[in-house]
C-alpha cells in the first residue's frame, strides 16, 4: 500500500482522536509509532491490521471509518491542498462530478506509484448518475463516499450518496444531484497568497 494511504489514516487517527489513540492503534497494530512515509511503499497487511485496529479500538464499522477518512482528507486543515487540488475539477458540484473519473491519472501525475482504483462515472436521468471503482481492495467505494458528500457541502450542492456495495472488483455508489446550487458553497479563490 502507498504511503500516502497509511498516512492518511495515521493522520485522520491523530487529527480526530488525539496522539494517544494513534499511539494506542499503532502499538495494537504492529505499525510505526512514528508514522508513514509518504512516498514510500508498505505491505498491505499493515494497511489491514491498522484498519481492523481502528475498527475495534474506536468500535465503530470499518465502512464508517473509511467514509469518516474520505470526509477527512478534503475538509480537515491540515490536508486543505487535496481540496484545493480537487476543486479544479469543475465550477460546480456537477463539473466536478464529471471529471472524478479522470482522478487516478491526474493523482498518477504528482505521484506515479500511488495506484488509485479506476473509476467511470454513468450518468442517468433526472441528474442521478453512478460511480463504478474498480480495484482489487475493497474499501475505496466508502472513502468516495466520505469524500463526495464533503464535496457537495463544499459546493453547495444538495446530493444524495448511496454506497450500493461490491460485485467482484467493483464498488458502486448512486448519486442524485437534487439541486447543483442550493446553498453558497464554501469560498474557492484560484489564487492565495500574499499577492491575491
Amino acid at each position: 500500500m502507498h504511503g500516502l494511504m497509511n498516512r492518511a489514516v495515521q493522520c485522520f487517527v491523530r487529527d480526530t482522536y488525539g496522539v494517544e489513540m494513534w499511539k494506542a492503534l499503532a502499538y495494537s497494530a504492529d505499525v510505526p509509532m512514528a508514522g508513514f512515509e509518504a512516498m514510500f511503499v508498505y505491505d498491505d497487511a499493515m494497511t489491514d491490521r491498522m484498519l481492523d485496529g481502528a475498527t475495534r479500538l474506536l468500535n465503530r464499522p470499518q465502512e464508517s471509518i473509511l467514509e469518516d477518512i474520505g470526509t477527512y482528507i478534503v475538509s480537515h486543515p491540515n490536508v486543505e491542498s487535496l481540496r484545493r487540488l480537487l476543486r479544479f475539477g469543475g465550477e460546480t458540484f456537477l463539473e466536478f462530478l464529471l471529471s472524478v473519473d479522470d482522478l487516478p491519472r491526474r493523482a498518477r501525475l504528482a505521484v506515479p506509484d500511488l495506484g488509485l482504483p479506476a473509476m467511470e462515472i454513468i450518468e442517468g436521468d433526472y441528474g442521478a448518475f453512478e460511480l463504478i471503482c474498480r480495484g482489487d481492495r475493497p474499501g475505496f467505494g466508502h472513502v468516495m463516499v466520505g469524500l463526495l458528500r464533503t464535496m457537495a457541502d463544499d459546493y453547495g450542492a444538495l446530493v444524495v450518496l448511496d454506497y450500493e456495495g461490491r460485485n467482484g472488483l467493483e464498488e458502486t455508489i448512486s448519486i442524485q444531484i437534487l439541486q447543483n446550487e442550493f446553498t453558497e458553497g464554501r469560498p474557492f479563490e484560484l489564487a492565495t497568497g500574499p499577492f491575491s
